[in-house]
């Protein structure tokens, strides 16, 4: 097989998303960290849950949401328990599975953390684009994501 190597176009297009990724990812997690005490992983379960009907969600729900496999949301979920934020619960529907639930704790770090970690997003991303880049962006996020889950390469999948 011939390796078809990236051009100048598709590597500054590759490179700059992926460092932008990475750039932004530790800008936000660090504020999240030294102003909350949140890893991004805390904040994603969180927003995740607080968003569902009834601040509860099915785990496997969850897990797909967040593109996470199940050991990783299992782990994660503990330590948000061992801390307060959430709790797990048997599913009303089925007996087999497992419901996450945001606690008082967990919906009032959500509050606290919501309006920094938005105005950081704000501030490093949406603000700098015009709305059709935004448009371009989004298109091309779907485009991608809807590639990888329909050949099931996606992380969740």
């Amino acid at each position: 097989m011939v390796t078809k190597w990236l051009d100048e176009r598709e590597s500054r297009a590759w490179r700059g998303l992926r460092r932008m990724h990475a750039d932004l990812s530790a800008h936000l997690a660090r504020q999240l960290t030294e102003e909350f005490g949140l890893t991004e992983a805390d904040y994603v379960v969180l927003v995740e849950v607080s968003e569902a009907p009834g601040r509860r969600i099915r785990s496997r729900d969850l897990g797909r949401a967040l593109g996470w496999e199940r050991s990783r949301l299992s782990h994660q979920i503990a330590r948000m328990e061992a801390r307060g934020s959430v709790r797990r619960a048997r599913c009303d529907t089925d007996a087999r599975g497992f419901d996450v639930l945001l606690t008082d704790e967990g919906v009032a770090a959500i509050e606290a953390a919501a309006p920094l970690h938005l105005a950081g997003v704000r501030h490093c991303f949406v603000d700098l684009l015009t709305a059709e880049q935004l448009d371009v962006l989004g298109d091309v996020a779907d485009t991608v994501t809807d590639h990888l889950d329909t050949e099931h390469l996606g992380s969740a999948g």
